[in-house]
C-alpha cells in the first residue's frame, strides 16, 4: 500500500446501529412547520386576492372619472356661450321687429348647438325653490306660497344630469300684514 493513499471511509449500513437524536435538541414537529408554512401561504393569498380587488376597484374607478371628464369636457364652452345667449334673450325683448327677427334666429340657432351638446335650459316655470338648481337673488312679497319663484332674472341651464349653472331668481315670501 502506497503511504501517500487515504484510507477508504467506510459508513455504517447497519439499521440497527442508525444514529439516534439526542431527545434533549427538541426537534420542531413537522405539523407545526406546515401549520405555519399553511398559514403563510393563506396570509398571502389573502393579500393577493385582496390586491387584485383593489386593482379591479381601481380600474373601474378610473375609467368612470374618465367618462365623467369626457361627458363634461365642454363645460367650459358652454358657460362661455351661455353669457352669450344671455345677451341675445336681453335684445329679443327690444321693440324693433326686424332686430328682433334676426335675433329670434340667432337665438334658435344657439339653443339647437347646446341641445345637441346635451346642454339644456332649466324649465322651472311654476316650480318651488330648491337650493340645488336655483340661486336666490331677491325675496318678494307676494300671495303665493313661500318658497314659490315668482321671476327668472338668469335661466339656469345643466348638461346632461348636472347643473352647468343655477338659475338665478326672485323668490316669494309672506306678505308682512
Amino acid at each position: 500500500m502506497d503511504k501517500h493513499t487515504e484510507p477508504a471511509v467506510v459508513k455504517n449500513t447497519d439499521p440497527s446501529k442508525a444514529e439516534t437524536t439526542n431527545p434533549d435538541e427538541n426537534p420542531v414537529p413537522e405539523t407545526t412547520v406546515v401549520d405555519e408554512l399553511t398559514k403563510k401561504y393563506d396570509d398571502l393569498n389573502d393579500k393577493h386576492l385582496r390586491l387584485a380587488a383593489e386593482f379591479e376597484n381601481y380600474k373601474k374607478r378610473a375609467k368612470r372619472d374618465q367618462e365623467s371628464a369626457v361627458r363634461y369636457a365642454n363645460e367650459k364652452f358652454a358657460l362661455d356661450i351661455i353669457d352669450i345667449l344671455d345677451n341675445f334673450e336681453r335684445a329679443l325683448k327690444s321693440d324693433d321687429e326686424n332686430l328682433r327677427d334676426g335675433l329670434e334666429q340667432i337665438h334658435k340657432l344657439y339653443l339647437s348647438i347646446l341641445s345637441r351638446n346635451g346642454i339644456e335650459p332649466m324649465n322651472i316655470t311654476g316650480a318651488a325653490f330648491d337650493p340645488a338648481l336655483h340661486e336666490a337673488v331677491a325675496c318678494i312679497p307676494a300671495d303665493a306660497p313661500e318658497g314659490a319663484i315668482l321671476d327668472i332674472a338668469v335661466p339656469g341651464y345643466t348638461i346632461r344630469d348636472k347643473v352647468l349653472r343655477h338659475a338665478k331668481v326672485a323668490v316669494a315670501k309672506k306678505k308682512e300684514e
